[in-house]
């Protein structure tokens, strides 16, 4: 007999060796019936946390009544209820909604819809961000060389503009030479009339949970503005509740002409969405994009009962709490050690960055083996551990993980 896992593709990365059957709210459980408290959340996209009452419910109707129904064929009923829900949550002047599955996917969906409503072929998107592993998304992202060796040669096009030191002391001058390499990349590489968007996440994910700062957002906005170039926010992770607003742009003072949309969406089930405004949605060409598996309807199911558990009084509000708990405790733990050189995020989108790799993973090693906490890392040079658990989390499961996060920073010294 074959052993477990041996006709399984190597190409996935293992963060660990668990072998988990189920997961119930922030813990999931082993196939020896160990409890762990999972830190990583999905990467992000268990916003509800895991099998939570209303997302499996809604999920299972809808599974006994249709599971595929091909949007090119026929429309279903969850349809319009989604893109209503939608357009009552993102932000202003967004108003149209097309959907994918995965957030590569939406991404490239999203370039290309500013391709064509723009009809210019060149994106600026910014260092150290991550948008996917498709080849365009692949060349718009600059995080870890890994990622793209062996891939060549990348679409063309794709124009990686500088993005702010955040260990800077000075950020105004730090985001004044980041806008002014942009300035640049317009005035030396490529045209700014050519340019079709600019691409950025409002808090850039694997590069280490960065917080994209206002002032820098807000001086792409005016240069898009300027140029005719559509502002594509990426909110494929911090989107749906996890930085404690429903998307991360609203507190940063910009509105995007192209929202993207993926995991917590769906408490993690393969569901992505972009949103736009009516008149450039118009000016994408009939037939000329789409899916198999466009707007499934157990997605559209899974999508609004994950919205109804983010729209109950004060959930929001708790995710602000527990986010400000966290990061507060995890501040004061730089007390422990100098090695831990950087707290910061923005919600349940923390980071602790150590001084060496090493550490770093000694660290998670020491959170999963003593105390069974699940954390991952992140960063360029994997010196980053984030902190995205299920946005149900409670007082007391931050407690017992910080609690577990010092034990595992004395026990590595």
């Amino acid at each position: 007999m074959a052993e477990t896992g041996a006709h399984l593709s190597s190409v996935w990365a293992k963060a660990t060796e668990l072998q988990i059957e189920r997961g119930m709210g922030i813990r999931v459980i082993d196939i020896n019936g160990h409890e762990y408290l999972d830190f990583t959340g999905g990467l992000g996209a268990a916003s509800t946390g895991h099998a939570h009452p209303k997302v499996t419910k809604a999920i299972a109707e809808q599974a006994g009544r249709m599971i595929h129904a091909q949007i090119n064929v026929y429309r279903h009923d969850k349809l319009e209820p989604l893109v209503n829900k939608l357009g009552e949550i993102t932000p202003e002047g967004i108003d149209t909604f097309y959907f994918g599955s995965t957030p590569d996917e939406i991404v490239e969906s999203a370039v290309k819809l500013a391709k064509h409503a723009t009809d210019r072929r060149n994106v600026i998107a910014f260092d150290g961000a991550f948008h996917g592993r498709t080849h365009y998304t692949l060349a718009m992202s600059s995080s870890r060389a890994i990622d793209r060796a062996g891939y060549g040669p990348l679409p063309g096009g794709v124009f990686i503009a500088p993005f702010p030191d955040p260990h800077a002391s000075d950020q105004e001058a730090e985001v004044s030479r980041a806008l002014r390499g942009l300035d640049r990349i317009m005035s030396t590489q490529v045209s700014a009339e050519k340019i079709a968007a600019c691409v950025i996440e409002p808090v850039i994910g694997e590069r280490g949970y960065i917080p994209t700062p206002k002032g820098f957002l807000e001086g792409i906005e005016r240069r898009c503005r300027e140029h005719g170039i559509l502002l594509v926010t990426d909110e494929t992770q911090s989107g749906f509740g996890r930085t404690g607003r429903m998307f991360a742009s609203e507190g940063l003072g910009v509105t995007p002409d192209i929202i993207c949309m993926a995991k917590g969406m769906a408490s993690g089930f393969p569901f992505a969405a972009l949103g736009t405004r009516r008149e450039l949605d118009e000016k994408w060409a009939t037939g000329s994009h789409s899916g198999s598996s466009n707007g499934n309807p157990i997605g559209c199911a899974a999508a609004l009962a994950t919205i109804e558990v983010l729209q109950e009084p004060g959930f929001l509000d708790n995710v602000k709490s527990r986010g400000n708990q966290l990061k507060d405790a995890l501040l004061n733990l730089q007390q422990l050690d100098q090695a831990l050189l950087h707290v910061r995020g923005r919600g349940l989108m923390i980071a602790t960055e150590f001084d060496t790799p090493e550490r770093a993973k000694a660290v998670v090693d020491h959170c999963l083996r003593e105390n069974r906490l699940l954390l991952m890392l992140a960063g360029t040079y994997r010196k980053t551990i984030r902190w995205s658990p299920p946005l149900i989390v409670t007082q007391s499961d931050i407690d017992e993980a910080v609690s577990a996060f010092a034990a595992a920073i004395r026990a590595t010294a």
